[in-house]
C-alpha cells in the first residue's frame, strides 16, 4: 500500500478527475478491497459482482474523504466500503440486517438526538462508541448498514458558527480486519437458534467446559460436542478469507 503522503497526494489529483491517479490508489489498495469482498462470499453475489460493488465504494471514499477527518484514508474507506457491499446486498434481498442491529442504530439516532439538544452540538464517534460499548469502526458500520434517519455526513453547528460532521470524529486506528470480523461473528451468532446460542455463549464466552454446558441446559456431553462442532464448522465457512 501506498505510504500516507502518496495517498494524499493521489486523492488530492483523483478529486479533479485525473483516471490515473484513481487508477494507482485501488491498484495500491486492492489487497484492502479484497479482505474485504472475501467475508461476503457465499452468500448468494459472485465475487466479481462484489468486488466491482466494493471498487464502486472505495471511489465513494476517495472523493468523500477530507484531509481535515484527522483519520487515515483506509481508516475511513473501510467502512465505506462495507457499507456499500451491505447496501447492495440488502436491497438485493440476499442479506437482512439483524434486528438487534436495526435497534441498535435506532438508539444511537435518539441518542444522537438527545445529546444534541442538550449540549448544542452532536456527540463524538468516541462518545457513542462509549455510550453502546462499540468499536467506533462499528458504529460507523451499523450508521452505514442500517438507513440511519442520520447521516455520517449529516451537518451540524458548534456554537461558534463552524459546520461539523459525525465522521469527522472516528478516531485513528488500522484495526479494520479485527472489527469486520466481530461484526461478521456477532451476526453469525444472533442467527443461532437459542439453544444454539447459548452453547457457544456458554462455552466461548463464559469458559465453560462441555460437561458443565451440558449440564447446564440438559443435554449429554456429546450432544454439546456435536453441536459446537457444526457451529464452529458453519463460522469457519462464513468467515474463512
Amino acid at each position: 500500500m501506498l505510504d500516507d503522503v502518496s495517498t494524499i497526494e493521489y486523492i488530492r489529483r483523483a478529486k479533479t478527475g485525473d483516471s490515473v491517479a484513481k487508477e494507482a490508489l485501488i491498484e495500491h489498495n486492492v489487497s484492502l478491497v479484497k479482505s474485504i469482498v472475501k467475508r461476503y462470499l457465499g452468500k448468494g453475489v459472485d465475487y466479481d459482482d462484489l468486488f466491482q460493488i466494493a471498487c464502486m465504494g472505495f471511489l465513494k471514499a476517495i472523493m468523500g474523504f477530507d484531509e481535515a477527518f484527522g483519520v487515515k484514508f483506509s481508516t475511513y474507506a473501510v467502512p465505506m466500503i462495507a457499507g456499500e457491499i451491505k447496501r447492495f446486498m440488502r436491497d438485493d434481498g440476499s442479506v437482512k440486517v439483524s434486528r438487534t442491529m436495526k435497534q441498535t442504530a435506532k438508539e444511537i439516532n435518539a441518542f444522537v438526538e438527545e445529546y444534541t439538544i442538550k449540549n448544542g452540538n452532536q456527540p463524538p464517534m468516541s462518545a457513542i462508541a462509549k455510550q453502546f460499548g462499540l468499536e467506533e469502526a462499528e458504529v460507523v458500520f451499523i450508521m452505514g448498514s442500517s438507513k440511519m434517519p442520520l447521516s455520517l455526513y449529516g451537518g451540524a453547528d458548534f456554537k461558534d458558527g463552524k459546520e461539523w460532521k459525525l465522521i469527522e470524529t472516528l478516531t485513528t486506528g488500522d484495526e479494520q480486519e479485527e472489527w469486520l470480523d466481530k461484526m461478521l461473528l456477532r451476526g453469525a451468532i444472533e442467527a443461532l437458534n437459542e439453544r444454539d446460542r447459548r452453547v457457544i455463549i456458554l462455552r466461548y464466552f463464559r469458559d465453560m467446559t462441555q460437561s458443565e454446558v451440558a449440564e447446564r441446559i440438559g443435554v449429554s456431553q456429546v450432544q454439546v460436542s456435536r453441536i459446537e462442532n457444526r457451529i464452529l464448522k458453519e463460522f469457519r465457512e462464513k468467515l474463512s478469507v
